[in-house]
């Protein structure tokens, strides 16, 4: 996540502080999580914190306050490849894998020999359905396929805490606002376009917002805008967080975010996880 001055065309998330210097870091901690009565301890899971501060602006785009973000994060050494083996993940779930073609065997047609074998000065031919013809079967062609790729349910929401962690730790990469949804008494792109230059935030840029809860008038004043995107706790993922510019949290957002991803959030169980473990 960069400021606007900096904003690479890229995935921003690498070049932020959390990965250039290590010296505002909390040390590693070790957390090991098992189920009762299981028996089996779970491999320590090495991560970090870092805390960082994000300032509150009123609707009319006033510093008010300032609040905190205290998000778990993957180690310098490894959060690379925990939040690439997550979007990886994510991305290839989404794709349907329904691309499918004939082959010579499969498609209709070609059951007689289309001239004599030979005294015809054409090459030799038995079938009008060869991989050489137009119309014919396909060699090695796409076929259905489960493109599906498992991830652990701890090792995801990681990722996800990691990316914010890196985003807010960034110089301009994120900020709060306080709610605002019932400001706009009707829909108008414009009021909204208005209220994002208050806060600082340019509309070629991307911006991501999260809130908890959507208002009506709201959506459908940020729907046009091309470059934002409006997402709740439900629709959180990790692709927006990378793919935007800047984040824009509400109060609200920001208790979550420290309830769901910070360092005293509540390990859930994990069954997936512990199958994967029995299998291995």
């Amino acid at each position: 996540m960069a400021s606007s001055a900096t904003a690479p065309n890229s995935l921003s998330f690498f070049s932020s502080s959390l990965f250039l210097s290590s010296s505002h870091q909390i040390p590693k901690t070790y957390i090991s999580v098992s189920k009762l009565g299981s028996g089996r301890v779970s491999k320590p899971l090495s991560v970090s914190s870092q805390l960082a501060t994000l300032p509150i602006l009123s609707f009319e785009g006033e510093k008010v306050g300032e609040t905190y973000l205290d998000l778990k994060a993957a180690p310098e050494d490894t959060a690379r490849a925990v939040v690439h083996r997550a979007i990886v993940t994510d991305l290839n779930n989404k794709r349907r894998g329904t691309a499918s073609t004939l082959t010579r065997g499969e498609v209709r047609g070609g059951g007689i020999k289309p001239y004599s074998q030979k005294k015809t000065g054409h090459a030799r031919r038995g079938s009008q359905r060869t991989p050489l013809r137009p119309g014919g079967g396909v060699v090695f062609g796409p076929r259905p396929k489960d493109w599906s790729i498992k991830i652990n349910r701890k090792e995801k929401k990681l990722a996800i805490s990691t990316a914010l962690s890196s985003a807010a730790s960034a110089e301009g990469g994120a900020i709060v606002v306080e709610e605002f949804g019932e400001k706009f008494e009707k829909p108008k792109t414009k009021d909204f376009l208005a209220a994002m230059q208050r806060w600082g935030l340019d509309p070629k840029e991307k911006a991501m917002f999260l809130m908890i809860d959507v208002d009506e008038n709201v959506a459908k004043s940020s729907r046009n805008i091309g470059t934002l995107r409006m997402l709740t706790p439900r629709t959180l993922n990790l692709f927006d967080i990378l793919n935007a510019d800047k984040l824009v949290l509400t109060p609200a957002a920001v208790e979550f975010l420290n309830a769901r991803y910070g360092v005293d959030a509540v390990e859930e169980e994990d069954d997936d996880e512990d199958e994967t473990e029995e299998e291995a």
